[in-house]
């Protein structure tokens, strides 16, 4: 007995076209017309898009920071992810000071296992770096299915390493089959501006964007672009938030250089003018790299148009307002930096994206779930339409109209950035792996059912195989 999807319009990032789909157990079976087999339960979706689950690249749920750890566990934060469409998240797991990779993926699955209502990767997060973490490096790749790995080139002190660790990093990539993210700021211009403001009593939540300027993360960009070249490795830019980091970005493209990079919907559609907001409330918006200008807006869209850009994702790492973001009363930098966007990053990308004529259906599937399945060894099982993938997939309703709202969203954390904002259109049906797990609005898997993905080592653009 499968499950036929009767009606819809089936988008992938390559097609639109009109047709039935059929699940048979936790795959897709068939797609066409009359497809239907004796015992099927049929589905009606008439006017509804069919769309892949979504894949988002880049959350933070369990995360510690200092002495307070983020909102969203990995039990709210994925069923706030399903319930906005998306079937797939890729968490940052972190080795801390001292731990070998090891130890900090076990502290992960620990975190994440039985908690997650979508299935679930790890990249690694390195900060602490040594010829031992560089042998895991292979492990960790072949033997535990995290072909990916995170560098920072910010929060001096605490998660930054310097250029050596990150070119022998990129270097070690390029050998084991993997791809590097690197979160680009100027860790030590940042610590020195910040520095600065605080002894001149500059300490509202205005003064964090002023402090991270987009040239610290325009020049950083270029920076790890440069080493990558240098150990020739693959590089992955997360969050990309200006024009001047986008620039080398293209540049480096230009040149034939494998360069990749994401961005999120909070550069697309705030901007630094949030942090003047009345009182405290700029801390809801301290997020690094910061809000910027808006003028970058314009070029981040550009981006996402042309393919520079490959992936949306949504760097979610909650905070509550009361009693979190709250410990920077006094002192800005003392503000955990961090935002919640897991459940409204399909909505949001649809109706600024779709609806404006910025980006057309494609586009949207390519960027919300195919791009992200393709660069981190998930595809074709995650990010398509196709018999013989998962059955990971959202019935999207065009028609549906509704207004963003902290008390509507599912997220476990007190405020949202996007409070007011227009959405049209909403995943009225999810299925995970042949499942329907989400309907009109109300999540019906009353346990979680996620589970860990065994992701493929990275595949080089550059000769279409394995290193």
């Amino acid at each position: 007995m499968g499950i036929v999807l009767n009606g819809g319009t089936v988008v992938t990032a390559a097609d639109v076209y009109q047709a039935d789909v059929r699940i048979e157990g936790e795959r897709i079976a068939a797609l066409g017309f009359e497809i239907e087999q004796p015992g099927d339960q049929v589905i009606n979706v008439d006017g509804c898009f069919i769309v892949p689950g979504g894949i988002d690249p880049h959350t933070h749920f369990d995360l510690p920071a200092g002495d307070i750890t983020t909102s969203d566990d990995f039990y709210s934060g994925t069923r706030a992810a399903l319930l906005g469409g998306t079937t797939t998240i890729i968490d940052y797991a972190t080795q801390f000071k001292g731990e070998s990779l090891k130890t900090g993926l076990e502290n992960w699955h620990k975190k994440a296992d039985g908690k997650c209502f979508v299935d679930y990767g790890f990249h690694m997060a390195i900060t602490d770096w040594n010829d031992s973490v560089a042998q895991e490096m292979t492990t960790m790749v072949h033997q535990e299915g995290v072909p990916s790995f995170k560098l920072y080139m910010a929060y001096k002190n605490v998660l930054q390493v310097d250029d050596a660790a990150l070119l022998q990093a990129l270097r070690r990539a390029g050998e084991c089959e993997a791809l590097v993210c690197v979160h680009c700021e100027n860790g030590d211009v940042v610590y020195d501006l910040v520095q600065k403001a605080r002894q001149v009593g500059k300490i509202a939540p205005k003064y964090h964007p002023l402090t991270r300027p987009p040239e610290a993360e325009a020049e950083a960009a270029s920076r790890v672009i440069a080493l990558a070249q240098m150990a020739d490795a693959p590089v992955y830019i997360v969050h990309l938030t200006c024009s001047g980091a986008l620039q080398a970005v293209i540049d480096a493209k230009l040149q034939g250089r494998e360069v990749y990079a994401e961005t999120c919907p909070q550069y697309l559609l705030l901007d630094e003018s949030y942090y003047d907001s009345e009182g405290f409330n700029g801390a809801k918006y301290v997020i690094s790299p910061p809000l910027r200008p808006i003028q970058n807006q314009a070029a981040l869209w550009t981006g996402l148009q042309t393919g520079i850009l490959e992936t949306m994702a949504t760097d979610h790492c909650a905070f509550n307002y009361k009693g979190q973001k709250e410990l920077g009363l006094e002192d800005f930098s003392k503000i955990p930096n961090g935002a919640p966007g897991v459940e409204t990053r399909m909505g949001l990308l649809y109706t600024y994206g779709v609806q404006t004529g910025k980006l057309n259906l494609n586009e949207f599937v390519a960027l919300t779930s195919t791009n992200a399945a393709k660069l981190f060894g998930l595809f074709p099982r995650k990010g398509t339409i196709a018999p013989g993938s998962d059955a990971d997939l959202v019935v999207w309703d065009p028609r549906s109209s509704s207004e963003i709202s902290v008390d509507r969203l599912h997220q476990q954390v007190d405020y949202t950035p996007f409070e007011g904002f227009r959405q049209q259109g909403k995943a009225i049906k999810v299925f995970l792996r042949g499942k329907l797990v989400c309907q009109d609005g109300e999540l019906i898997q009353e346990l979680p059912a996620g589970k860990y993905l065994f992701r493929n080592p990275f595949l080089r653009r550059k000769d279409g195989k394995h290193v």
